[in-house]
């Protein structure tokens, strides 16, 4: 069968090739990919080439598939597989997939699977490390997104106390505690409130911070404190940009206690140290921003490490058990990640994406592989739309999904859209 695919041959040298995918092993799948959400990660792969370190040396003479937030479906099963995996199924993929201790990975290492493609073969390491994940679903989308909002999932487990006189280690948010996170509407952000709002294990309090009055003011449209209210849960939106005393306004919410986990969503020194002095005794501070520099410092009152016993933690990226509790949770309904795809595309439109992704604003940047279309901002919409009927319909479609993309989106798309 062939595939249309973007191909990486070395730094920033990425290219859409059609070309012929081998036959499928008894020990092997053939899938069809719908959806790639294009990552900071594809980035740094595409500009450090064979330098990156899942990136293989002969990169230029056997090019790899770039891409691996995807969803798809199954179309062929080799038979060591027909038990497990079934013709028609859609599938998300877990590219971490830690095999026999390589760094290995879809996306980055293989040259016949990757999420930037029509068509994939899925190699016999992917199911031998159970990383091929069933999804239920209906959105093709909401698969892709598995694995950034994993990586969400993943870092509210990597939470942890203590109590007196013990040395375990008692993992997760405090359960019915205060819960802050700093710099909190970006699109990763409003995932974290989605979570800690809807996941089994909730705070009592979540106070979110941020200094752009549009941007909270969206993420209350979103999350609302009554929507947060019927769930059990205080939400607090707060706009520390005028206030002169950005610490003793968030311990005033808590009446003095601080808070017992504090989410750090911004690579910005000043609200790392701001998460250290509202912690609590056994406070759990997440820096879960992940810093360009490598020099990034910050301050921190080693005092209270000591007498107060509070903890620093910072995770990268989910594990396989983090997805599958994504895939469950989007299947139910209870977690809709719909707020970090600020951006639509197609395949012809990914290479460039990618090279240019750290200018681009917004959050996710998502592709339908089958299709050719330039890279467009939901926001766009309306624009575009006074010329291009396709643009006006999803227009339409995203105003009634309160600015989201949504399935109807995905499904008038699929629809309508030039293919490739």
């Amino acid at each position: 069968m062939k595939t249309r695919a973007v191909r990486l041959y070395g730094k920033n040298d990425l290219r859409i090739e059609e070309f012929e995918l081998p036959a499928i092993t008894k020990d092997e799948i053939l899938a069809k990919i719908v959806t790639n959400s294009v990552c900071m990660s594809d980035h740094k792969a595409s500009e450090q080439g064979a330098d990156h370190k899942r990136v293989p040396d002969d990169v230029a003479q056997n090019p790899i598939i770039l891409g691996h937030e995807f969803c798809g479906e199954i179309l062929e099963v080799g038979d060591t597989w027909k038990d497990q995996f079934s013709v028609g199924s859609k599938f998300s993929i877990q590219p971490a997939l830690n095999y026999k201790g390589t760094l290995d990975a879809p996306g980055y290492s293989f040259r016949y699977i990757g999420g930037d493609a029509t068509y994939i073969v899925i190699p016999r390491e992917v199911m031998d490390m159970n990383c091929l994940l069933p999804y239920d679903g209906d959105a093709y989308f909401l698969g892709s997104l598995a694995e950034p909002v994993s990586c969400i999932v993943g870092t509210y487990h990597a939470m942890y106390h203590t109590k007196n006189g013990s040395y375990v280690h008692e993992m997760e948010i405090i359960e019915g505690g205060n819960l802050a996170i700093l710099a909190g509407v970006g699109p990763m952000g409003l995932g974290a409130i989605d979570y800690a709002i809807h996941a089994e294990r909730k705070p009592g309090l979540i106070v979110v911070t941020d200094i752009d009055e549009a941007r909270i003011k969206r993420a209350r449209s979103l999350f609302s404190e009554e929507d947060a209210a019927q769930e059990g849960v205080k939400l607090v939106y707060l706009n520390t940009r005028d206030t002169s005393d950005p610490v003793q306004a968030l311990l005033d919410l808590t009446e003095g206690d601080g808070y017992n986990d504090v989410l750090v969503m911004a690579p910005v020194s000043q609200l790392v140290e701001q998460a250290d002095k509202i912690l609590s005794r056994d406070g759990c501070l997440n820096f879960f921003a992940g810093p360009n520099r490598t020099d990034f410092t910050a301050s921190l009152n080693f005092y209270n490490v000591h007498y107060g016993s509070t903890h620093i933690v910072g995770t990268s990226g989910g594990n396989t058990d983090d997805m599958k509790e994504s895939l469950r949770m989007m299947e139910s309904g209870k977690l809709n990640p719909a707020s970090m795809v600020t951006h639509i595309g197609g395949l012809d439109s990914v290479p460039q994406t990618v090279i240019d992704l750290p200018s681009i604003p917004g959050g996710k940047k998502l592709m339908y592989t089958h299709y050719n279309l330039p890279l467009v901002a939901i926001t766009d919409f309306a624009e575009l739309g006074r010329t291009n009927p396709f643009y006006a319909a999803l227009k339409e479609i995203t105003e009634r999904h309160n600015g989201l993309w949504s399935l109807e989106a995905e499904q008038y798309l699929l629809e309508h859209a030039p293919k490739a």
